[in-house]
């Protein structure tokens, strides 16, 4: 029903992956930034569309059946019942981060983080005056995991007065389990340490795990917490700017309100509001056959490195698009290794060390490509080593 094999030429759409460097190398690959490389689901297109169609384009406002549409969306995908007023909408996850970071601390409060994790964390937090701290995840060379002690211990040692959290968490696609959420939720209550629970790659969640709504865990972590949702990573919809940011406190949504009122951060556009309508009525069975296709890709990735280049290991992702891939043993350098991706293989990835200094010879892959691309990409990476 739906062609995800089928190659659409992005080059020279003005598209960041394609366009935003590298555009002499005619080789190159990209598989680096988490934008899909799938044809948009037709009734999104539609609904663009539509309201294109209509000659004015005035200011809009949320309206009762968008609004609506996040509701079921959330209940039917993650049995995540929400209040309609809880939703305030942003131009996107990112700006949202740094508004609750303006929200819920003060300049040089201390704000901690779970590394390696997406680097514009760090970004929300320095570039608000406030510090940064850095609880490491354990890794047993197959899968991550937190010190429970060890995350208590630095938000006391650190007086740590907000958590920014990243469910199912970027890079490692970890889908932390609801004990795992329990147990960071109480000892940030404990301590007093407001939660931001990202969770904009909830719905790419594989066989054998659950992704569970921040707020789903305990009923009282609604309290001192904010849940970031948004329809532009399940959908590739990032263009258009849409985000849907859950508040059930309503202190901490005026608060919110007034940081975002502030920052003069607007709703999204008609045409966002359009997409993200359409993509939460009509996307079920879209979502489910790419989660489908995205698991064939992952596979075929693992078998892939497991014949040609068997050093090279696969973390076996519990969710998102992105796989993170262990190249230690090449023992190259961060920028050696970042160096024959880029100019010998010809194949362009996020670099793991931009995620935090224990991401380090390893790389993102984006797999959300016709696998026609994966495949190509993967290739050019044995031929390149093949010649070392």
């Amino acid at each position: 029903m739906y062609d995800f094999d089928k190659v659409v030429e992005r080059k020279g759409t003005g598209c960041a992956k394609y366009d935003a460097a590298h555009q002499e190398d005619d080789a190159l690959i990209s598989l680096w930034v988490a934008d899909m490389d799938f044809e948009v689901l037709p009734e999104i297109r539609e609904a663009i569309i539509e309201r294109a169609n209509h000659p004015i384009y005035g200011y809009p406002i949320l309206t009762d059946p968008y609004l609506k549409a996040v509701q079921s969306w959330m209940k039917k995908r993650h049995d995540f019942l929400i209040e309609k007023e809880w939703i305030v909408c942003t131009g996107g996850v990112v700006p949202a981060l740094k508004l609750a970071v303006q929200a819920y601390s003060k300049p040089n409060d201390a704000v901690l983080i779970m590394k390696p994790v997406y680097y514009p964390f760090d970004l929300a937090i320095t570039s608000n005056g406030r510090k940064v701290v850095e609880i490491p995840l354990d890794f047993d060379g197959t899968a991550y995991s937190l010190d429970m002690e060890a995350f208590e211990k630095k938000i006391v040692e650190n007086e740590v007065k907000l958590f920014i959290l990243c469910n199912p968490h970027n890079p490692l696609g970890v889908v932390w389990s609801k004990s795992d959420l329990l147990e960071m939720g109480k000892i940030c209550q404990k301590h007093g340490v407001k939660v931001v629970s990202d969770e904009i790659h909830m719905d790419f969640v594989y066989p054998g795990y659950v992704h569970i709504p921040f707020y789903e865990v305990d009923p009282s972590f609604k309290e001192f917490s904010i849940v970031c949702t948004a329809p532009s990573k399940t959908f590739n919809l990032a263009g258009l700017w849409t985000s849907n940011i859950i508040i059930a406190n309503e202190k901490m949504r005026e608060k919110f309100k007034e940081v975002k009122a502030r920052n003069g951060v607007t709703d999204p556009n008609i045409f966002g509001m359009a997409a993200c309508q359409a993509a939460y009525t009509y996307g079920g069975k879209w979502v489910d056959a790419l989660l489908e296709y995205l698991q064939g890709n992952i596979e075929f990735m693992k078998r892939f490195f497991e014949e040609n280049m068997p050093m090279v290991k696969v973390i076996e992702p519990q969710g998102l698009y992105l796989v993170w891939v262990d190249f230690r043993a090449l023992k190259m350098s961060a920028k050696e290794l970042e160096d024959f991706m880029l100019h010998q293989a010809h194949v362009w990835l996020d670099e793991g060390y931009i995620f935090g200094a224990r991401g380090e010879g390893f790389e993102r892959f984006n797999v959300a490509c016709p696998r026609s691309i994966l495949k190509k990409g993967l290739e050019q990476i044995k031929e390149a080593y093949d010649r070392l």
